[in-house]
């Protein structure tokens, strides 16, 4: 079988090959550290690799689609919606599994499955009539509203699950560098401007009735976003715990029985008293020196749960937790800069000893405490 590699072909092929390397390299890596969210990931780009082979191939001069394998299921369409929001959900939740429920979001890929095989196994004869009188006169459309209902669908709650991260992230993690939120925001974009990109194209297709030459800058671009995504997803940093619901805020205290609500509240005569534990315990314990500090990890040595935690910081000192450690840093970092004893390190290096394990976050919270950058701060 003769590929004719060209300036059609070529680029497509190479992003069909990205996707099954990248593939191979994710799936290798959820062996060894059993992250779900490697495997969702090495399935999203599989599934992505098909929806640009068939223009790959039909520019290469293969027409083995449209004789041999005429309507047999020939991509997963079906199924990435659901993947780009699972993949999500298992990046900010590391403990989500997959539940007997979730099984649901399969049924659309399976009724496609199922349909496409059985008519294509009656044969090329009943293919060709069920084409022209069923499926490219109603079963056509409805394929395509389904599919639009799906990448919206999923979108909103993707889109939903993001938003409300970057919210709760905050006051949780004392440094966000680690799990920045810009990965998960081109993500998104990445998948909202592929969707527009080939409901484009179909649109122009269907007022201007492009011919196969010219109706293919939307695989083009996949093909683009394809690289784009194995290589910047492959390279993203992978928190060892996250633990993000969005419904439940997945709280986890000693005692579950001791669970609060979301709109816990500390009475005003119990936050002198969560001030006092609170400057006693940062101040004595150092807590702000561990750069990995977390609202969780706090919580169990305080002996308390994360919501009331949460409460207590946000109404005693008005910051989240975020806020609150890393204030706790850059004062020890003031200190230290008037301390001749530590004039050999950088002013870097003091903010690592500080706790602050990033160079961007140390100077966004030494801004935002002091009202000047680091390198501008006077020192005596």
């Amino acid at each position: 079988m003769h590929f004719d590699f060209n300036a059609y072909s070529s680029p497509l092929l190479f992003g069909f090959v990205q996707a099954w390397v990248y593939t191979f390299l994710f799936w290798r890596r959820a062996i060894s550290t059993r992250r779900l969210s490697d495997w969702l990931f090495g399935a999203l780009l599989f599934a992505m690799s098909f929806e640009i082979w068939e223009y790959m191939l039909g520019f290469g001069g293969v027409d083995i689609l449209w004789t041999t394998l005429e309507f047999l299921p020939r991509n997963f369409s079906f199924l990435l919606p659901a993947l780009f929001y699972y993949y999500l959900k298992s990046q900010v939740n590391t403990n989500f599994r997959f539940q007997r429920k979730d099984l649901r979001h399969l049924v659309p890929f399976l009724v496609y499955l199922l349909y496409h095989t059985g008519v294509y196994v009656q044969g090329p004869q009943v293919v060709e009539w069920w084409k022209e009188h069923v499926h490219y006169v109603w079963v056509d459309n409805v394929e395509a509203f389904v599919m639009l209902f799906m990448q919206v669908y999923y979108f909103a709650k993707a889109y939903k699950l993001y938003q409300d991260y970057r919210k709760w992230a905050p006051n949780e993690f004392s440094d966000t560098e680690s799990i920045s939120f810009r990965w998960y925001r081109n993500f998104l974009l990445a998948y909202i401007l592929s969707n527009v990109a080939n409901w484009s194209m179909t649109l122009a297709d269907v007022f201007l009735n492009l011919d196969f030459w010219h109706d293919w800058w939307d695989e083009l671009l996949n093909a683009g976003l394809i690289y784009y995504l194995a290589i910047a997803g492959y390279g993203q940093i992978q928190p060892l715990k996250i633990q993000f619901e969005a419904d439940t805020a997945l709280l986890q205290p000693d005692n579950p029985e001791q669970i609060p609500t979301k709109s816990e509240k500390i009475p005003e005569n119990e936050l002198e008293s969560w001030r006092a534990l609170l400057d006693q315990s940062m101040q004595e314990q150092q807590y702000y020196l561990e750069a990995e500090l977390t609202l969780s990890e706090l919580a169990k040595r305080l002996k308390t749960n994360t919501n009331t935690l949460s409460a207590a910081i946000n109404q005693a000192y008005g910051k989240n937790f975020n806020d609150f450690v890393n204030a706790y840093r850059v004062e020890a970092v003031k200190k230290m800069l008037n301390d001749d004893s530590v004039q050999h390190l950088s002013l870097l290096g003091i903010a690592y000893e500080c706790g602050f394990n990033s160079k961007s976050t140390f100077n966004r919270a030494f801004k935002k405490a002091t009202g000047v950058a680091p390198s501008a701060y006077p020192i005596p």
